[in-house]
This record gives structure tokens, sequence and C-alpha cells, in this order.
């Protein structure tokens, strides 16, 4: 798996990286993988999937981990920095037979220690519910394949509930299960709910209640993943047509679309707060999407093959003081609410209604600055900073130095996911003359832009060059941007009216352009480089073998909003890139006081955060070395 440019350096695998606030450590003593250690031949299997849930444990070690290896499921104590992992007491470890499992996810408000909710979805179709503390096999859902026959891709409990979850098939159906209901022993039969451009909603027909209560049917080929937002009120869905859609999920109504530079997209997350959303696919980028505006605001580059998963990190932030916010249209201490943004849904929810109202001439922004970190198939890991000449283009920079601080004041977790709130860091700032609020780049726009332009003018800070003369120059289309954002308004939920048709309602929602899964060639192997990605987007997408269809489609999202060209948006650099594994990277997660990844061989790792590595019990380091970590 020789880097590009080959050398040692380059193929070394690394156990230790610097950023601003410090290193971050590999622990060799909490590594997390099958009991003998083996290396798992992963040729033709599932990716490696990681789970946590947090039981509450009052002896203070709550936190659990799930993960699958090929056909088999371990449930472990994770003691994470403090303590060594015993990998020979596992809580609970399943074999499966004919399948293999392919994603689970807890349920974290069911989660207690002597009892669990973790659902399993398959490779055949099925979603298993399980207890693995009491050991139970609860129920099976879609165990006669009758719902869907394809691989379970994603399954998620919708926040906040107890009994309903949401299960993705590489079908591209989504559906809506309830624990309490049967699958009945017939294929469902379906009434359209709600349809618009590229999707719709179906409700069962049935005279008694029975799974699944609705199906989404979601672009053109697989539905790779989906993710919540963090009021729950929002679902993101990234598909291997290359679409990342956004739909409110209780109305199910399209709130606003990107399409990938090229390829499917394969991994989507949420900022904390809502505002931002990454995702990663085929092309070898994260793109950063802009929830408000509905724009993509920047492009990362620095894999050299597909992302398979982005994360952001709840933990690690920099903020800087300022003027009462343009960028918040609440009250200083809503501003203060949101930014606290680990403190709960409900505060979550007060978010969503005052994003981005850029209307202020007077006054800027407090800067707030975003990590988000990504992995691929690359074996590497990157981190990104999202910082304040990418979020407000048109406002100039304070003069004060931003920083990072490493956040340790820990809050209920909003989705389960162990998460801390943010503080506020006062420094002494310049404010500078001539600040304006105002955003020329509006997808509702009546002014002299169409309301598909791009700016001109991109920030170069934190950013990698850019060609001045863009190829092919930009022809926005005027038919196929912008979003008109109807879910933000109130509307009756289609969960609750799930088994009554109510028709299909006339409701606004983007012009989008058919795409069809487009390949890479057949010789673009796990590892192989795509290279730098330049603003030649005609050599690349001539580069896929791909339909002339396809290719026409393609052609007419490059230069508008929904996939702006590579010149037209900021292309960030990553903060650290580093080859961590000797196999393709299929996990991260963001923890209190560490980082976790995984790799298609089994091995779970931990990596700890600057002044955590302390934490690991010397009793379990005889050799005495710094906490178990290979330097």
């Amino acid at each position: 798996m020789a880097a590009e440019g080959g050398g040692k350096e380059m193929n070394e695998i690394k156990t230790q990286f610097t950023t601003r606030e410090g290193v971050y450590k590999l622990l060799t003593h909490s590594e997390y993988s099958r009991p003998n250690r083996v290396p798992f031949n992963s040729q033709g299997s599932n990716p490696v999937k990681v789970s946590f849930v947090n039981v509450n444990d009052q002896s203070g070690n709550g936190d659990r981990i799930c993960f699958n290896v090929g056909r088999e499921l371990y449930f472990y104590i994770y003691k994470g920095v403090r303590k060594a992992a015993d990998l020979s007491k596992p809580i609970d470890k399943r074999i499966y037979k004919g399948t293999q499992p392919t994603c689970h996810d807890f349920n974290p408000i069911t989660a207690t220690a002597e009892s669990v909710s973790l659902l399993v979805g398959f490779s055949a179709g099925q979603v298993q519910l399980i207890d693995p503390i009491k050991k139970e096999t609860s129920k099976l859902f879609n165990e006669e394949r009758l719902i869907d026959k394809s691989r379970v891709t994603c399954v998620r409990w919708v926040p906040g509930s107890e009994s309903l979850f949401l299960v993705a098939h590489s079908s591209g159906s989504m559906y809506l299960y309830n624990v309490e209901n049967t699958c009945g022993t017939t294929a469902p039969h379906y009434q359209l709910l709600k349809q618009g451009e590229n999707y719709a909603v179906h409700t069962c027909k049935s005279k008694s209640a029975r799974n699944p209560l609705l199906r989404w049917t979601v672009g053109e080929g697989a539905l790779n993943e989906f993710a919540f937002s963090p009021d729950g009120k929002f679902l993101a869905c990234a598909s291997q047509d290359g679409f990342l859609r956004v739909f409110g999920f209780d109305a199910a109504e399209l709130h606003g679309t990107m399409k990938s530079y090229f390829g499917g997209l394969l991994c989507v997350c949420w900022s904390p707060d809502g505002r931002y959303i990454v995702a990663g696919g085929e092309d070898d980028l994260v793109t950063v999407w802009s929830f408000s505006d509905c724009r993509v605001i920047a492009r990362g580059h620095g894999h050299k093959s597909w992302v398979s998963v982005v994360a952001f990190d709840h933990c690690t932030t920099s903020v800087e003081d300022g003027d009462p916010p343009a960028e918040f249209s609440g009250s200083d201490e809503d501003f203060h609410e949101q930014i606290h943004f680990g403190a709960g849904r409900d505060r979550a929810n007060s978010a969503h209604s005052r994003l981005s109202k850029r209307n202020s001439t007077d006054s800027r922004p407090v800067s707030v600055t975003y990590r988000f970190g990504s992995v691929g198939q690359d074996t590497q890991l990157c981190l990104w900073d999202l910082t304040e000449d990418i979020l407000f283009p048109h406002l100039p920079l304070s003069r004060t130095r931003t920083h990072t601080n490493v956040m340790s004041a820990t809050s209920p977790p909003a989705t389960g996911q162990t998460t801390t709130t943010t503080t506020v860091t006062t420094t002494t700032t310049t404010n500078p003359s001539g600040t304006n609020g105002k955003d020329s780049v509006s997808n509702s726009s009546t002014s002299g832009n169409p309301a598909n332009s791009l700016p001109n003018t991109l920030p170069r800070s934190n950013s990698l060059p850019h060609s001045s003369n863009p190829a092919g120059g930009s022809t926005p289309n005027s038919h196929t941007g912008g979003s008109n954002s109807s879910s933000t308004t109130k509307g009756n939920s289609i969960i609750d009216s799930a088994f009554i048709a109510t028709g299909v309602s006339k409701f606004a929602t983007l012009s989008l352009h058919d795409s069809r899964k487009e390949r890479h060639e057949k010789d673009h192997k796990r590892n192989h480089s795509m290279g730098h990605i330049s603003s030649k987007s005609s050599d690349k997408l001539n580069q896929l073998s791909s339909s002339r269809t396809a290719k026409a489609d393609a052609a007419k999202t490059l230069g508008t909003t929904l996939c702006p060209r590579m010149e037209e948006v900021p292309l960030l650099e990553p903060l650290v890139c580093k080859k961590i594994a000797h196999e393709r990277l299929t996990v991260l997660i963001f923890l209190e006081d560490c980082l976790v990844t995984a790799c298609q061989e089994g091995f779970v790792c931990t990596w700890a955060r600057p002044g955590k590595v302390g934490l690991l019990s010397s009793q379990n380091n005889p050799a005495n070395s710094p906490s178990g970590t290979v330097v």
C-alpha cells in the first residue's frame, strides 16, 4: 500500500499526531478487537462499525462498546483512557450464519446498567433487536425479507423515541418501524403519502398496526447513510447517486440538496449546533454544506481515496468574543445557549429558529471554529477546521488570533453520544471598521445576481491556492439552484398520520437533475490515488466509465449551487493527515477524552486527547511506559 511518491516515511503507521491543542497518542493497551487479536481477513466482508452507549453506571464506568467483525458481533465494557481493555471477558458475543451484521445503534433513552436496546442490521435485509446485557433477542424485523431484500446500510433510533427507528437499505429505500408492531406475514401494500423531485413517501395500508409505518424512496441507487440533526427535526441522506438530500423529518418535505463533485456520497454528519452538514464519498473530498443557505461553502481535499466516515468533534472549538453577533437573530442570552450546544435537545430546538439571519450591518459575529474529522479507504485520518474566513466570507476578520480550546465540562448527551459543552473564551479584539454583515449570496435573491450565482471572490486563508481563471467559466443555471426551505413551516406530522392516507400535498422542492451512479475506472482500487483534483473537471468526468446520460446530468449541475466548480468555493487543507492503519478505515468517533478509529482488520483504536493520557491506570502498564502509548 505504498503512498504516492513512495518512501518509508509516508508508509509508516503513525501512533501520535500533533495539533494546536497538543499531542494525540494511541493507547495500545486500550485496543479492542476479537479476543485472539488476529487481523481479520476483510476480503468480501462488510465494514467494521462501532457503537457506544452510556448506561449511567454508578461505578463511573458506564460506557459500553459494540463492534462487528465479519460474522461476529462483540459487546464490551469500554474503559477508554482509564484502564486497559480486557478482551477475554466480552459481555456478549454472537456469531451469525448465512448473513453478516452491517450496522448497529443503541437507544440512549432506555439504556440502564441492567438492560440496553441494540438494533443490528444485516446484509440480507433483516433487523434484529437484542439486549446484550441480558443476552436476549427480543425481535427480528423483516425476517422473511418481505419488506426489503437488500442489505441494510444504516439503522438509527429516532431521536427522543423509545420505540421508533429508521432503517436504510442499498435498494435506496428507508423504512420507519415501531418495535411494538409486527411485520405481518404478507408483503406490505403502500399508498402514496407525499411526493417530490426524486423522492416519495408511502404509508403502509393495513387494517391493523403493522411494520413498516412508512417507506421512503430516495434518489437512485443505494442510500448509503443518513443522520438526524441534533434536534431530531431534520434528516440528511447521502445516496449513491451523489446527492445529499435534507428533509424535514415529520413533514417529509425537502429542505435542500447538494451534488457531489462526482461519484456517490458515502457518509454524512451534522455540526453540533445543526448549522452545517459535512458529506464525503467517492470524489475523495469532504464537502461542507450550509443548512440555512442551502449551498456548498467549502470543500476539503486531503484523502487519496474514497472518504468513508466524517464526524464533528463536539469537544474542540475556538471562540472569540465580539459585538452582538450578526449571525444570530436572538438575544445575547440565546446565543450563549446555542454555543452550549451540548446542553440538550431543547436548546438545539430553539437554535434552528435562529439560523443565519445575516441582516446586521453594524456588528461582527463571534468567531467560532468547528473541528471535524474524516477517515478513508486510503487508511488516513484527516482533521479539519472550519474557520471564520469560510463561515463569514463577506466580513472583515478580526486581528486577534483565534485559538483552540479543549473543553472538559460534560453535559447530558442529546443523541446518546458523549458530548461536552462549549464555553466562550473572551479575548481583546479589534473591531474592524466598515463591517458589513449582509450576505450577497442568497437562494431567494432578486437582485442583479442570479439565484444560482456564486461568490466572485473567495477567502484564501486556510485554503489551498485557487485558479485565477475558472476553467470554462461559471454559467449558473437558474432553474437548478436554491431551496425554498418549505420544511421550516409547521405542518402535520407524517408519523402521527402514518395510517391515514392524506393524499399528495403540493409544495415547492428543488429542481433536481437525475444522476445515475458514476463509477471509477476498473483499475481504481481501494487505495488508488485520484491525485490532485484541479479545475479541469471535464478531464475527471471523462475518466469515469459512465453512461452519456449520467455525464450530461452531471454537466447540468456542475457550476450551480448544487455542485460548484472546484475554483468557486474555498478548498480546505487538513490540519492533520496521517496514515494510522494497514487496512481501510471505517470508523471515526469523537468522545470526551479520546477519539476512536477502527479499520477493516477489526482493530478498534483509542487515541487519547492532549492531557488525557495519564488517566490510564499505571497498574495496567508494568513497563511504566508513558500510559501505554507507542511514540
